[in-house]
């Protein structure tokens, strides 16, 4: 339970510093706040757990390429089983009008808690998100994203997960 609370001040603390950085940056817009939740290995039926999440992108740091609009990404979730991860990578940003798909990659830390074994502390998110813009500055989406060790560890169970998505900007 300790685990738990204390992610939760870390991600309520990000959220204060982001929102912090926005009031100092008001009209421009630039940084991008999700918040999920969803179903943490919804394929293993032993195994599921509900998962709460947070992920920032800060727009300014983004970089156009022949693969569309890259930017950083830095979030965490938590499961019901106190099963933690920590994470940071890349996004790609394809803007269709007001669908928007966003295929990600982000290695990142995890601790099992009292949820599956991943087998290594090392593990690296692929995620596809697909969201509708409902304002100019928030959209509605859904992501699937499979976590994995790439066989750094002694097993490599994987997990598949889906989340419920809230992006803001400010």
């Amino acid at each position: 339970m300790k685990k738990i609370i204390s992610i939760i001040a870390i991600l309520f603390s990000l959220f204060y510093l982001s929102l912090s950085f926005a009031e100092e940056k008001k009209n421009n817009k630039n940084t991008q706040l999700n918040f999920y939740t969803g179903m943490f290995d919804y394929s293993d039926n032993g195994q599921k757990a509900m998962l709460f999440g947070f992920q920032h992108q800060n727009e300014d740091l983004k970089r156009k390429t022949f693969a569309g609009i890259l930017s950083p990404i830095t979030g965490g979730f938590f499961t019901e089983n106190s099963a933690v991860y920590v994470y940071s990578g890349v996004e790609w940003n394809f803007d269709l009008g007001k669908l928007n798909l966003t295929p990600s990659f982000a290695p990142g830390l995890y601790g099992e808690g009292d949820g599956k074994d991943l087998g290594h502390i090392l593990e690296f998110k692929t995620e596809i998100q697909a969201s509708f813009d409902i304002s100019k500055n928030s959209s509605l989406g859904m992501s699937y994203n499979h976590i994995s060790n790439a066989s750094l560890g002694d097993k490599n169970p994987g997990a598949n997960s889906y989340t419920f998505n809230f992006l803001k900007k400010f």
